[in-house]
């Protein structure tokens, strides 16, 4: 079963969009809709944005050494799993390798501070974030021996690091990035998270790549990020929105699920975080092919292509 394919049959089956989960190539199971973290940081933000989206039905939760928030999460979980009777096994949680970690001898210790931060004792998937890495050129060869040094790291941790990572998978890889893994890797990338939204939709190439290989393509800035704005507002999606009676938000999000991606929006509104999630409605094929129509294309997000 491909990536696309999958996620449109679950989208398929009975239930609450923000219940359904997608079998990896791991066998674990991800929430199909999940909380991004990107930018949120602060004690008691942390705390209220979690408390809202537990609340609302998110069981994914997606942070990242780099977004400098893991510890606050960390604190948050133990106050609120008790309160919404949830167990650690009740969540998905997603940490990342940050740029600076890249390269064999330092991935161990990475783990292990994701997991002090986060006061737990595995994660469910641990993603490499950037196929470079910091402090070297984008076309400094060493990006690519330092990235699959990681790579094979993490493949010990998840092999022989009793459970420590449960899956493990990659961010921000384009489909050179992606073969190269896939031709020498034992363990294969479960996920490639990705920019993706209607100015942004990445190319053919790795779209075929993830559905030959089983990779979930996983969409970060679903609604542009931090240029949201600019999404947000072209006309075919507001028009949409009128006919659903939806918010533009829950438009692009549910136009990006029923392209085959599992979602990560972000909000520290708790109105737009249960927005975010309402999603049990369904796009006629022709308004999803209004949306996909839409001419205009921008990357927002920092771009891989130059890494060696």
């Amino acid at each position: 079963m491909d990536s696309y394919v999958g996620v449109k049959r679950v989208l398929q089956t009975p239930g609450r969009v923000i219940e359904k989960t997608f079998t990896l190539s791991s066998g674990a199971k991800l929430p199909i809709v999940g909380l991004g973290t990107y930018r949120i940081r602060g004690e008691q933000l942390i705390y209220n944005v979690l408390d809202a989206a537990l609340a609302a039905g998110y069981r994914s939760i997606d942070t990242a050494t780099v977004y400098e928030n893991e510890a606050d999460i960390g604190n948050a979980l133990q106050k609120l799993l008790p309160k919404y009777n949830l167990k650690r096994e009740d969540i998905f949680i997603t940490s990342k390798l940050a740029p600076f970690d890249q390269g064999g001898h330092r991935v161990v210790k990475a783990v292990s501070r994701s997991l002090e931060k986060l006061k737990l004792d595995y994660l469910d998937l641990y993603l490499i974030h950037w196929p470079g890495v910091a402090n070297i050129d984008v076309s400094d060869k060493r990006n690519a021996e330092l990235r699959f040094e990681s790579w094979v790291e993490l493949e010990k941790i998840h092999y022989h690091g009793e459970g420590t990572l449960k899956s493990i998978g990659v961010s921000n890889y384009t489909a050179q990035h992606l073969e190269e893994l896939l031709d020498v890797c034992d363990v294969p990338p479960v996920i490639n998270q990705i920019e993706f939204h209607p100015h942004y939709r990445q190319n053919d190439n790795l779209y075929k790549l993830c559905e030959k290989s089983n990779v979930l393509l996983q969409a970060y800035s679903p609604l542009g990020g931090s240029n949201s704005a600019y999404v947000l507002d072209e006309h075919p999606v507001n028009h949409v929105a009128d006919i659903y009676q939806k918010t533009s938000a829950q438009v692009l999000l549910r136009w990006a699920l029923q392209c085959g991606y599992a979602i990560i929006p972000k909000s520290v509104n708790p109105g737009r975080i249960v927005d975010n999630c309402d999603l049990d409605f369904t796009l006629s094929k022709e308004h999803f092919k209004m949306i996909s129509n839409i001419s205009y294309r921008k990357k927002y997000a920092w771009d891989p292509l130059p890494v060696m």
